[in-house]
């Protein structure tokens, strides 16, 4: 048996949307996912991206996803609602993952693919879009007593960036997570012989991260009226940098109402090396030795 997990990582950015983030300063989310997975893993990882969005793309055929451990499934520049290839392919392969039972996660359009590929719908949520940090991500009693949840705090603060929301979770499905703003934040979605354990809101940003997506969002958030101005956002993002570069820094933390939720990763990813040791590891190295799962 390999001492290794092998993933599929989904990246379905558009071409297009990953220059934007990437000539913004941001990561592209295949790398933050391959970061994110190799730090979360009690054994060597490796990983596989693939980029559905670009044109020509080939996603791997349903005989061939036996071959990984777990498939991850990161944001996207796409609408899960969009009847285009991309989407329509995305889809099948998330249905492809539930028919052979590879362990899925994903965050933001990760959780909507697990939902609507399963029968579940996501439309527009009408509060608006979720963006910065969703406050207040509450564990339901599900939650509380799922191991999706093992060592998480009830309530938390999370990363987020999401104008869609999930209105339907098909059977099989349970909600774990939600807060005022989106009540489906994080579920459980078992369908055929797979399981998918997902989240609406991103573990794999820290506060850099977030500064440079918002960097790169700066236009849209001032029409949808986050900012004022160009440099109220500008001195927004350089706070959240500034926070980063010191996590010491208590008068930006308390100004921003951050904490160890966001800053301390162990805690945001959480989640993460969850996934890994109760559903991934489980699924083909079950009764490897010598594996910590602390």
């Amino acid at each position: 048996m390999d001492k290794k997990l092998t993933f599929l990582v989904i990246d379905g950015y558009t071409p297009e949307a990953r220059e934007q983030l990437t000539s913004g300063g941001a990561s592209m989310a295949s790398d933050l996912y391959r970061k994110m997975l190799a730090s979360c893993a009690p054994l060597p990882v490796e990983c596989e991206v693939v980029y559905p969005s670009d044109p020509g793309a080939k996603l791997p055929a349903k005989a061939d996803l036996d071959a990984f451990d777990g498939i991850a499934w990161t944001g996207c520049s796409l609408c899960i609602n969009d009847d285009i290839p991309p989407v329509i392919e995305q889809l099948q392969l998330a249905r492809d993952a539930f028919a052979v039972g590879v362990p899925s996660f994903g965050t933001c359009w990760g959780i909507q693919i697990a939902a609507v590929a399963a029968g579940g719908r996501v439309e527009p949520n009408p509060n608006g879009r979720e963006m910065g940090i969703g406050r207040k991500i509450t564990l339901t009693q599900a939650g509380m007593e799922h191991p999706f949840y093992e060592g998480k705090s009830q309530v938390f603060d999370g990363f987020s960036s999401h104008d869609d929301e999930i209105t339907y979770l098909p059977p099989g499905s349970t909600v774990l997570a939600g807060n005022t703003w989106t009540g489906v934040q994080a579920a459980c979605v078992t369908h055929q012989k797979g399981t998918a354990w997902a989240l609406q809101y991103h573990p794999e940003y820290d506060l850099r991260e977030m500064a440079r997506l918002t960097y790169c969002r700066i236009e849209k958030l001032i029409r949808l009226g986050f900012f004022k101005t160009e440099n109220d956002a500008l001195e927004y993002v350089d706070q959240l940098e500034q926070l980063h570069n010191d996590p010491t820094r208590k008068d930006l933390s308390w100004r921003l109402g951050i904490d160890a939720d966001l800053m301390d990763e162990s805690v945001r990813q959480q989640e993460v090396r969850n996934w890994i040791n109760h559903l991934v590891i489980p699924h083909k190295h079950q009764g490897t030795e010598g594996i910590s799962l602390e």
